[in-house]
């Protein structure tokens, strides 16, 4: 039996992001797998077929996971009620808070709770959407679950990560690229659009600032803005210094 301590923790997360192709996708890369995930809903309906409603789906549940920066399981395990209002952020209605029950939990211990808070107004409307109108198509009455399947009431993991990789080899991206990295990039945006590192932190779960800076992918120009930044205000305060001796 190991005894779990903080440094062997970031140890086994970092060994595990350790491959230099796992990294986070660029907004660009992003936008053109989630424009050939919702390509794939249209062709198949284009054609007359019933499978039209699991990849609408899965375009969905892509978006959602990578909207709140979920885990695979922890997206998988969602159900409708899982959202709510935040009184903080009223314009998102009652879709302003997501709560991840089946968090990832330390060995011998249950699922982590955390509440992760929406941060872009476009996953509401993505959420309402299929919710509302898609998702009726599909689920069984009295089931509940956010992402049912046509074959039973929650989609399997082994599900979601072949639908994953057909977009993904469609796009000719790198096979290191997985569901994962949908919460890798989440955090690494999240950053670079300057939120402030603690809140990605608890948005993540994560118990260690630590663990947040391994999944976190900054972008070279990031780097060079960042740098600047820090140089100009340096300069800034240099020649304010300068003035007053005068």
């Amino acid at each position: 039996m190991q005894v779990v301590h903080e440094w062997n923790t970031a140890v086994h997360v970092q060994d595990a992001e350790g491959d230099p192709r796992r990294r986070a996708l660029t907004l660009d890369e992003l936008e053109a797998f989630f424009d050939a995930a919702d390509n794939r809903v249209a062709r198949i309906r284009k054609l007359g077929r019933k499978g039209w409603l699991p990849a609408y789906r899965d375009a969905v549940l892509f978006k959602v996971a990578y909207g709140y920066g979920l885990r695979r399981n922890e997206a998988r395990m969602l159900d409708t009620p899982d959202f709510g209002r935040n009184p903080h952020a009223p314009e998102f209605g009652g879709r302003g808070v997501c709560n991840v029950r089946f968090g990832k939990a330390m060995k011998g211990s249950p699922p982590k709770r955390r509440t992760v808070l929406t941060v872009w107004e476009w996953t509401p409307e993505v959420l309402a959407e299929w919710t509302e109108e898609v998702r009726p198509l599909l689920a069984s009455p009295g089931n509940d679950a956010l992402w049912p399947s046509e074959r039973a009431a929650r989609v399997g993991l082994a599900q979601i990560d072949a639908r994953f990789a057909a977009v993904r080899d469609e796009l000719g991206l790198d096979d290191a690229v997985d569901f994962h990295t949908l919460r890798r990039s989440y955090i690494t945006h999240l950053i670079e659009d300057g939120w402030d590192p603690l809140f990605v932190q608890q948005q993540a779960g994560h118990e260690h600032a630590s663990t947040t800076a391994i999944y976190t992918c900054v972008s070279s120009d990031f780097r060079t803005r960042t740098l600047r930044q820090a140089l100009d205000k340096t300069m800034k305060t240099a020649l304010a210094a300068g003035e007053g001796k005068r």
